[in-house]
């Protein structure tokens, strides 16, 4: 499990976040902290393991940014997001100085949330799982500019990418099968609408074939199939 600290000073929002952090896979809340001297002492404790720490600008009378200093003089590994109201160049700017890997203005869906989380623990993965690096795994970790990457990057308006990725995988896993709107979206469990949305975007880049097929009833049933020259790319949107 990766564990997560929430530094913020309103409860309400702290303990949406939390709820936020219970809802995705992989990741665990172990502490809350209201100021920065609670911060800075589980920061500075040896027995709080940390692997992320979700960090807002305002608190109170206190700026979240002063803690990145400390973290890094720490000698912790912890990665930052931040996650504030603070839109202003000068705190956007001094955040990326420092290494935070996300930024989340507020307020936001839990969509942007989970995607911001699944990212990085995909990179910390990336990171851990190799011994050594050729120019273009630096180049992917360090700018993800790969062309699928952007691709995800520029998802159409109500399209997510973790329920994009979640399509392609099962596409994947029957990449030899025909299949129609409502076999993905019961074999998912999404709205057979929501899925159709997808499926339109997947043949618009040229990942789906799609073939209109008449029934009996003269209604019309969409049947997609992956085109076999764009599998290395569906493998891509699955990460």
């Amino acid at each position: 499990m990766l564990n997560v600290l929430i530094v913020e000073d309103d409860a309400m929002v702290a303990e949406l976040n939390r709820c936020y952090v219970a809802q995705i896979s992989g990741f665990q809340c172990v502490g809350t902290a209201f100021t920065l001297h609670e911060a800075r002492a589980m920061i500075n404790d040896p027995a709080c393991a940390i692997d992320l720490i979700l960090l807002d600008v305002w608190l109170r009378q206190e700026n979240g940014l002063d803690l990145l200093p400390v973290l890094r003089a720490s000698g912790r590994t912890a990665d930052v997001i931040m996650i504030s109201s603070a839109s202003d160049a000068a705190t956007v700017q001094k955040s990326l100085h420092y290494g935070v890997v996300d930024y989340l203005i507020k307020p936001f869906q839990f969509p942007r949330f989970e995607e911001a989380l699944t990212a990085w623990k995909t990179k910390k993965m990336q990171l851990q799982g190799q011994k050594q690096y050729a120019q273009a795994d630096i180049d992917r970790l360090l700018h993800g500019d790969t062309p699928e990457a952007d691709m995800v990057h520029r998802l159409p308006k109500g399209l997510t990418s973790p329920t994009l990725r979640t399509l392609c995988q099962w596409i994947d896993a029957h990449a030899d099968l025909e299949f129609s709107t409502d076999d993905l979206s019961n074999a998912v469990g999404i709205s057979r609408v929501s899925c159709r949305k997808y499926l339109i975007w997947l043949e618009q880049i040229n990942v789906l074939f799609t073939r209109i097929h008449y029934g009996a009833a003269g209604r019309p049933v969409y049947r997609y199939r992956l085109l076999t020259e764009q599998h290395a790319l569906l493998k891509q949107l699955c990460q």
